[in-house]
């Protein structure tokens, strides 16, 4: 977060509470997580024996369930939605869920989804996989 631009030196705070101060003339390039609007970008593994249409169902109603609760529905502006296969990971599918929050409410969101998408995947018996090694033994 900025806390301070003078003409010599921007002060900035990070997510950990540390200030920093830079010179003007260092700054090569500036990011704004503040501006307009924030998002969730998460990407999540789901079993290679998942029902992909089922996947998709729960990761939408449960994005839905969190931008209609009354704790979130501030922070959230386009409810978290599938957005795509992202991979075929070795142990798990990837799948990439968007959203888009208030500024700053991003980090807030995304935890609070990956703990309701947990629930949601026990409930509906969508595995969220390890990394795995299969063996398989040679018959002489």
């Amino acid at each position: 977060m900025v806390e301070d631009i003078t003409l010599r030196m921007t002060t900035l705070r990070d997510l950990d509470g540390t200030v920093h101060h830079i010179p003007q003339g260092e700054i090569k390039m500036v990011s704004n997580l503040s501006k307009k609007y924030a998002r969730v970008n998460l990407n999540i593994g789901v079993a290679y024996n998942s029902n992909l249409e089922q996947v998709i169902e729960v990761i939408n109603r449960t994005g839905n369930e969190l931008a209609n609760d009354p704790l979130f529905k501030d922070s959230v502006i386009t409810p978290p939605r599938f957005l795509r296969v992202d991979d075929f990971a070795d142990s798990a599918i990837v799948v990439k869920i968007l959203g888009d929050t208030q500024p700053l409410k991003q980090w807030d969101v995304t935890g609070e989804l990956r703990k309701r998408l947990k629930t949601a995947f026990d409930k509906e018996g969508i595995e969220i996989p390890f990394p795995q090694l299969v063996v398989h033994q040679a018959k002489n």
